[in-house]
């Protein structure tokens, strides 16, 4: 796990939570403030755990995973239940906080979960974070890189049509700014948690910042919390996943970065890509990646932006037996906040 600061204040967050439900990594991009990625870092997870109560003389409450009616397995459903959680609680805080912190409106989150359960891999993506495996080929000793999420983001062709299809009499719902797609004309990314002046008619108005106020009435929420989930079978070839933040994709091609962890040793491989971002960043500006690193936070956002990378390697033999972490794991991005 590697985590680089551009933004005066963090606003990215990420953790990896491991125990007899499986394994869980979570990315967290957030836009307009750190509030949001860091509700969902502290929130998002526990939704993923149900409570089962076993009433006797004692009454014992244990953690399982996921619900109890599918018997504590991971679907889709269960993800997709987990993230609406978390939208909804975020939305209710925004309104809790409306006539104190009005803004909170505004801030946002992309959102990236893997779980590994079983023998089964899902992928939960709302925003552009990007996951990318590296998959052995054959007996070559190659190694190919495979997108396994899928972005959210207005410059993507698909996406535009996305929203156009959604919003037919809306002529204004995609705009281009400054060689930029965006979401009527303000945000990139399409959905998110959080956002609410996007979602819901009562936010959008005084008294949030005049740039986020749309001109006509909003009749139907514009960005969605509704994430991409994909399963994946895990296959013995199946080396290793790279979580990131669209702050290293901005600089890395899935198919470099699949390269620099294979050819490098385990140990640091998160921060070798943050390190090759970097490097790639200070080169398009014609200076020295030394120098870079020397220029102050909020500063450095006109160079890169804040960077997450977390690198998770399959040991396949733990995965065939089904084995468990115990006891359980539970890290935190690398910059914690308070």
């Amino acid at each position: 796990m590697a985590v680089i600061q551009a933004n005066q204040v963090l606003e990215d967050q990420s953790q990896i939570e491991s125990g007899q439900f499986g394994t869980f990594v979570g990315i967290y991009d957030g836009h307009g403030g750190p509030e949001a990625a860091r509700y969902v870092c502290d929130n998002l997870f526990s939704h993923f755990r149900v409570r089962h109560c076993v009433v006797g003389i004692v009454k014992l409450c244990v953690y399982a995973a996921m619900t109890a009616e599918s018997e504590g397995a991971v679907t889709a459903e269960t993800i997709q239940r987990a993230f609406r959680q978390t939208e909804e609680g975020f939305t209710a805080l925004v309104s809790e906080l409306w006539s104190t912190r009005p803004n909170m409106a505004t801030v946002g989150t992309c959102c990236l979960v893997g779980v590994i359960y079983q023998q089964t891999l899902f992928i939960a993506n709302l925003g552009d974070s990007r996951v990318v495996l590296g998959k052995k080929v054959g007996n070559t000793g190659g190694m190919a890189a495979m997108q396994l999420s899928t972005e959210h983001n207005a410059n993507i062709e698909a996406i535009r049509h996305e929203l156009k299809e959604l919003h037919p009499t809306d002529p204004q719902i995609v705009v281009l700014k400054h060689g930029v797609w965006r979401v009527k004309g303000i945000i990139q990314v399409s959905r998110s948690i959080g956002d609410v002046y996007m979602k819901h008619a009562q936010y959008n108005r005084e008294p949030i910042n005049p740039k986020f106020r749309l001109p006509e009435p909003m009749n139907m929420p514009i960005l969605s919390a509704n994430p991409t989930i994909i399963s994946h079978a895990l296959h013995p070839n199946d080396s290793f996943l790279i979580f990131a933040s669209d702050g290293l994709w901005e600089h890395l091609s899935n198919e470099k970065a699949v390269a620099i962890v294979h050819s490098h040793p385990r140990a640091g491989s998160a921060k070798r890509l943050v390190k090759a971002a970097l490097q790639e960043a200070a080169r398009k500006r014609e200076m020295r990646y030394s120098d870079l690193r020397k220029i102050d936070k909020k500063v450095r956002r006109h160079f890169h932006d804040d960077i997450t990378v977390i690198v998770l390697f399959f040991n396949h033999d733990l995965i065939s037996r089904g084995a468990v972490q115990d006891p359980p794991v539970s890290i935190r991005s690398a910059l914690e906040h308070n």
